[in-house]
């Protein structure tokens, strides 16, 4: 079995590496994880270029490996901690512009895992431009990768009892 091993990360890194493209909307350097085996919830990031004269939105997201997906942020609440807030209409993607979905700030959150996110495994993910249509990327889960900012403090509630 440990064959096996160095060839799913050469097949992840492949899978990083290259960019998703659709309608002049590039994905780059997409992953997704969760907070363990068990974890009923996830997430998902990347860099979405426009590459078009229009202003575009990613309105929608799903998967099988959730029950659904929803846009979501964080804002900074009482104390200064961070809470995720679901964004009705998605997010805008600007003609000649980049957004990034990033932890602490802009991501797909998959509520109700179909199953556990494991190291290496990839996820099919259809996105939703208004303009650009549908998108599948492939994304790889990365539970390895450390958050850019450093740690921080999150409620991960989502304002309700249920997740997912």
């Amino acid at each position: 079995m440990s064959f096996h091993k160095p060839i799913l990360a050469a097949v992840a890194a492949c899978a990083i590496a290259l960019p998703a493209f659709a309608e002049g909307i590039m994905i780059k350097d997409a992953y997704a994880r969760s907070s363990g085996p068990t974890a009923k919830t996830g997430a998902a990031f990347m860099m979405i270029m426009n590459d078009t004269d229009q202003d575009d939105r990613l309105i929608g997201a799903s998967s099988d490996i959730a029950k659904r997906v929803e846009t979501h942020t964080h804002i900074k609440g009482d104390g200064g901690v961070m809470m995720m807030r679901k964004v009705e209409g998605g997010f805008a993607v600007p003609a000649h512009d980049t957004h990034m979905l990033q932890r602490g700030g802009d991501h797909l959150m998959f509520l109700g895992l179909t199953r556990p996110m494991k190291q290496g495994d990839m996820i099919t993910v259809t996105l939703t431009f208004e303009k650009a249509g549908d998108m599948t990327v492939e994304i790889p889960v990365d539970l390895e990768r450390m958050p850019e900012d450093g740690d921080m403090k999150m409620d991960m509630s989502n304002g309700s009892d249920d997740n997912g």
